[in-house]
């Protein structure tokens, strides 16, 4: 469903640098203190001001949002994005607003758009945001910090990380009272068999679950399943999506290119979380 939002609703987010209210006049999100923020072309807002970057283009480079893009079009985390979708329909307010933390080119954010509900990305990549935005115009998309996000307390019903980092204070903040937070993190086996070949000794991911204090853990699944590769550019796209790519060599590269079949695994973990008090 791709219609055009501002004919319908309207963007609610507050000031990064005032923490007031921004209300859309003319293409401008505007406090009442006067902090103004231009909405691109694209429908996206940058809520990022230039002292809170810590690099000129913090985030995923143009080349990673592009392979990501491309690996993901092909539908090989669809069974994740179903997973996800499956706790939504059994725990979420249909009504309430959902926030993808981390949204990159807006792959997760869209799918969970519906008549009812309003959708809200955030990244830290203009790039990628720019894509999301252009893309997916029936949610909104920003460029804002997680650990400062241009939202009111309470505002969302369900948010969810999928790999981002997870920032409790602020995501709690945000979240409503009996509202859904759910994680997903790279279970053992996750990517084994590409890393094996970039690692002589490969360590399987970490899983020990980050502490997360003030919400109570509802419900843990772990999903994994082979991805059968028979185009070498797509284990391409996704080597350019992992942490591990840059110790790849020429010569793995090369190889990769000329194997017909490649089968790794994902290997996930989704915690669903709940803000009980």
């Amino acid at each position: 469903m791709h219609t055009d939002i501002s004919t319908k609703e309207i963007a609610q987010y507050r000031c990064p640098l005032c923490q007031q209210a921004l209300l859309l006049k003319e293409k401008s999100y505007r406090c009442e203190n006067n902090h103004s923020f231009d909405q691109a072309k694209q429908g996206y807002v940058n809520l990022l001001p230039v002292q809170f970057k810590h690099s000129k283009e913090p985030g995923d480079n143009k080349a990673m949002v592009q392979a990501r893009r491309a690996f993901l079009d092909k539908g090989y985390y669809q069974p994740l994005l179903d997973s996800m979708l499956t706790l939504y329909q059994k725990y979420g307010d249909k009504n309430a607003a959902i926030f993808d933390a981390g949204c990159g080119e807006g792959f997760y954010t869209h799918q969970h758009k519906t008549e009812h509900n309003s959708v809200y990305g955030v990244d830290i990549a203009k790039e990628t945001i720019k894509i999301a935005a252009k893309r997916y115009q029936d949610c909104f998309f920003s460029v804002a910090t997680l650990s400062d996000l241009p939202y009111a307390n309470e505002q969302f019903g369900w948010i969810y990380s999928v790999y981002a980092p997870i920032l409790e204070n602020e995501f709690t903040r945000i979240l409503q009272n009996q509202g859904y937070f759910l994680t997903v993190t790279p279970a053992d086996n996750h990517l084994f068999e590409l890393k094996s070949m970039i690692y002589r000794q490969a360590t399987k991911h970490d899983t020990t679950k980050q502490v997360i204090e003030q919400l109570t853990l509802v419900e843990e699944q772990r999903l994994n399943y082979p991805m059968n590769f028979s185009n070498s550019d797509d284990v391409l796209n996704l080597l350019a999506m992992t942490p591990f790519a840059f110790k790849a060599s020429d010569e793995l590269i090369a190889q990769l290119k000329q194997q017909k079949q490649f089968t790794c695994q994902a290997d996930f973990v989704l915690r669903l979380y709940q803000k009980t008090h």
